[in-house]
This record gives structure tokens, C-alpha cells and sequence, in this order.
């Protein structure tokens, strides 16, 4: 395959990507407009968010192991088919559950679209190219960030219902153009399906969305004393030895935790939920600038905007790095530089410049663990026929560092009161999180060995 090839693959995945990751950020401002339409409270509408976490983070491992037996191409195309299912379902839906139920669907479709991509890097790309590679794709996390509210913001004058419909005519031009350009892949011969893994994990991962989203973050300790939160978290972490016990012994798991007996693939799943608590500095920020700096709610909001400019710039430089330093340098410097912006957000955020600043920095260190390193090591760790299984290993304990972070993180916040002193524990709560991660990134394998892993597992 020459580099033109690659080139239009590369850029038919980032546009599904984009897709995917653009439908995150933009319903932020159609939610004040679908709590009127529907005529439903805060706790209801927060679910436009929790079912589409709840059916990524199922979609994820499921997809990318059904891509591996079943080949990259296929099952691309139907989770784009998918995402654009649960667009018009939303966009046209008549009642609040029945949006619920394409939010699910699509959030279902944007799991698998992510690992897939992401293996498809592998499966095309040699060794040398898949981190710029990998980079380009991980540019999508800050061009998403800023795009999606402005998007939103503008689609809004027209109803929300046009938020979800623009997805319908990108997705079919996905579809159509997948079938020309991706490359098709054999099937894999399997004895049968997963079924009971498939299952477990579907109830622990809805036990923990769905205890972590009834935590009520300005009365934190007693929330979690309630019934709708205590023992739907208690359930996601006993169905945990349950789930390891049953992928264990599955002839073809739906999770592949053999992968785990690699120290390499220990360590990048831990950073990965490292990686998405931090991911909780960006949520956080725009309300820190209101308490911090005395400014507006609108105001506060464009202070984000460093932060996640920075790294749609530096996320196809970090892609370029890891391919002349390899993922232990770069994600080594990267975790050292978010740990500077988080703690000198946490004691200078008082001064506008400043905060700024920290901004920058955060941007800079937020995408060397969240963009393509992660992804860069399991690629060059993971055979080839369970390339997208790596990746999902990494994007389910990213969202589930998400979840765990974001009630973490607002608790410590509403504990002190919503005051300075709430965000200030917080991030630098969050700072000791990266800290641990820089720790992690010393065990990681130097650049020459990972290249030998590499090619050892293309050979193979």
C-alpha cells in the first residue's frame, strides 16, 4: 500500500472519528432547549450524556472484538450506520425516552468507531509512520473541544434537532466511501461468541454510570449513602473478579485480558485511568475561572479555549515525536508538564495571566496521555488479530476514569463549599493522579525495543 492510500484511509478515519467525538461536546448547549422541549428536570436531561458514556464504554469492547474476528472494514461501517441510526432517532424523537434511546444507539455506534480506527492505523500503516499517524486522529479530542460548542451554538438558531441531523449526510458519505477505500480484511474462524462476558460487563458498566451519575456532587458524602447510589457502585465493583474469572476461562473473550500478562499493557491501562480522570481539569476549568477570576458564565466559558487549542496544535507533533522517541520519552515529559499546569493552576489561579498559562500547559501534557501514546503502545503490544481488542482496553478504563473522576473531583469541590479553596484541593488532588502516572511512565519499554515488539507482532 503506498502513502496515497494510506492518506485517504487516514482521512476517512478522522472524519468518523471527528464525528464521533464532535457529538460529545456539542450537546452542551442543545441541553437547556431539550429540558424545555420535553419538559424534564436537570437529573433527566444529565442522561443525554451518562446513556451515551454507559453505551460507549459497552460498545467499545464489543465492537473492536467483533472487528477482529470479522474484519476492520464491515464493522466500521456499521458503527457508523449505527451513529447515524441513533442521530435520526434523537433528532426526530417524539418523546424524552425515545432520544434516550438514540443517544444509547448512538453512543453504542461511536464505541466501536474509535478502537476500530485506531487498529486500522496498525493494520496499515508500518511501524515508523503509526504514531504521526496516530497523532492526526488524536488532534480530533481539541479540534472537537472547540468546534462542538461553536457548531452547537449555531445549529441551535435552527432548532436542536438540527445538532443531530447535520450527523445523517457526514455518516452516508462515510459509508459510501468506506466501501471504496478502506481495505477489506479476512474473516477469523471462531468457535462462538462470548455471550456471558458480554453480559457481565454490560451490568457493571451500567451499575457504575449509573451510581456515579445519582452522586450528588453539592451533598456528596450522604448521596452516596443513597439507594440509587451505593449498591449499583457496590454492584460494579464485586462483578469485577466475576467478570476477570469468566473472560479467564472464555475461549474467545470479549475482553482480552491475556493481554494484561504483558507489563507494557499493564501499565498503559493504568495510565489510561490516570488519563481520564485528567480529562476532569477540562470539565472543571471554565467554573474555576468564574470563582478564580470573578468572571461571567459566558466569559469563563472561552477560557478554555488554550487549553484545548493547544492541543489540536501539539497533538500531530506529539504523533511525530513518539515516532522518533518513542511513547516512555514523550509520555514521561508529557506527564511532567501536565503536573506543572495542574499545580500552578491550583495555587496562581487567581491572576488572569497566569491562568492562561496553566492553560497552555495543560494542553501541551493532556494530549500526550489521552491522544496517541496510549494508543501507540498497544498497537506496537497487541498481535495483529487483537489490535482493536488493545485499543478498547484503553478507551473503557479512560471512560471509566472519566466517571470515577468527575464525581471524585466534584465532590472534593462541593465539600469546601464551591469556594476557591474546593477547586484548589481538587486540582491538585487530580496533579497527585498525574503524579502517580509520571511514575508508571518510567516502567514503560524505550524506543528500540518497542520498534523490535513492533515489527515482531507485524511478522507474526
Amino acid at each position: 500500500m503506498d502513502s496515497k492510500q494510506r492518506n485517504r484511509i487516514l482521512a476517512l478515519l478522522f472524519v468518523g472519528v471527528f464525528m464521533g467525538a464532535l457529538d460529545i461536546g456539542i450537546v452542551g448547549p442543545v441541553l437547556p432547549a431539550v429540558k424545555s422541549f420535553f419538559a424534564v428536570n436537570d437529573r433527566a436531561v444529565s442522561w443525554i450524556f451518562t446513556i451515551y458514556i454507559l453505551f460507549f464504554m459497552i460498545g467499545t469492547p464489543l465492537m473492536a472484538k467483533i472487528s477482529d474476528v470479522y474484519g476492520r472494514r464491515n464493522i466500521y461501517i456499521i458503527d457508523i450506520f449505527l451513529f447515524a441510526a441513533g442521530s435520526v432517532i434523537t433528532a426526530f424523537s417524539s418523546s424524552f425516552e425515545i432520544m434516550i434511546l438514540g443517544r444509547a444507539i448512538q453512543g453504542f455506534g461511536a464505541g466501536g468507531i474509535f478502537p476500530v480506527a485506531s487498529a486500522f492505523i496498525g493494520d496499515t500503516f508500518p511501524p515508523e509512520k503509526r504514531g504521526s499517524a496516530l497523532g492526526i486522529i488524536g488532534s480530533v479530542f481539541g479540534l472537537s473541544a472547540i468546534f462542538g460548542p461553536i457548531l452547537g451554538g449555531l445549529l441551535l438558531n435552527y432548532g436542536w434537532q438540527w445538532l443531530f441531523i447535520i450527523n445523517i449526510p457526514i455518516a452516508a458519505g462515510i459509508i459510501a466511501a468506506g466501501y471504496f477505500i478502506l481495505p477489506k480484511t479476512k474473516r477469523k474462524w471462531v468457535s462462538g461468541f462470548d455471550w456471558y462476558g458480554t453480559l457481565v460487563l454490560g451490568i457493571l458498566v451500567a451499575s457504575l454510570a449509573f451510581g456515579v451519575n445519582q452522586i450528588d456532587s453539592s451533598n456528596f458524602t450522604e448521596s452516596l449513602k443513597s439507594l440509587y447510589v451505593w449498591p449499583f457502585l457496590l454492584c460494579s465493583i464485586a462483578l469485577l473478579p466475576v467478570l476477570w474469572r469468566i473472560e479467564k476461562g472464555a475461549e474467545d473473550p470479549v475482553i482480552q485480558i491475556n493481554l494484561l500478562k504483558n507489563r507494557e499493557v499493564r501499565l498503559a491501562t493504568g495510565i489510561s485511568i490516570g488519563s481520564g480522570l485528567s480529562q476532569v481539569a477540562i470539565i472543571f476549568l471554565p467554573s474555576f475561572a468564574v470563582i478564580s477570576l470573578s468572571l461571567s458564565t459566558s466569559t469563563a466559558s472561552l477560557m478554555i479555549l488554550p487549553l484545548v487549542i493547544t492541543m489540536a496544535i501539539s497533538a500531530p507533533l506529539v504523533g511525530k515525536l513518539l515516532d522518533k522517541f518513542g511513547s516512555k520519552k514523550v509520555m514521561f515529559t508529557g506527564s511532567f508538564i501536565l503536573i506543572a499546569g495542574l499545580f500552578i493552576l491550583s495555587f496562581f489561579a487567581y491572576s488572569f495571566y497566569i491562568f492562561i498559562l496553566a492553560g497552555l500547559i495543560l494542553g501541551v501534557g493532556l494530549i500526550t496521555i489521552i491522544g496517541a501514546p496510549l494508543r501507540y503502545i498497544m498497537l506496537s503490544e497487541s498481535p495483529e488479530k487483537y489490535r482493536a481488542s488493545g485499543q478498547a482496553l484503553i478507551n473503557i478504563n479512560a471512560s471509566a476514569g472519566q466517571l470515577v473522576g468527575g464525581a471524585l473531583v466534584g465532590g472534593i469541590i462541593a465539600s469546601k463549599g464551591g469556594t476557591y479553596a474546593g477547586y484548589e484541593f481538587a486540582y491538585i488532588a487530580v496533579g497527585i493522579a498525574a503524579v502517580i502516572m509520571l511514575f508508571l511512565t518510567v516502567g514503560l519499554k524505550g524506543r528500540l525495543e518497542q520498534v523490535k515488539t513492533m515489527k515482531m507482532h507485524s511478522k507474526s
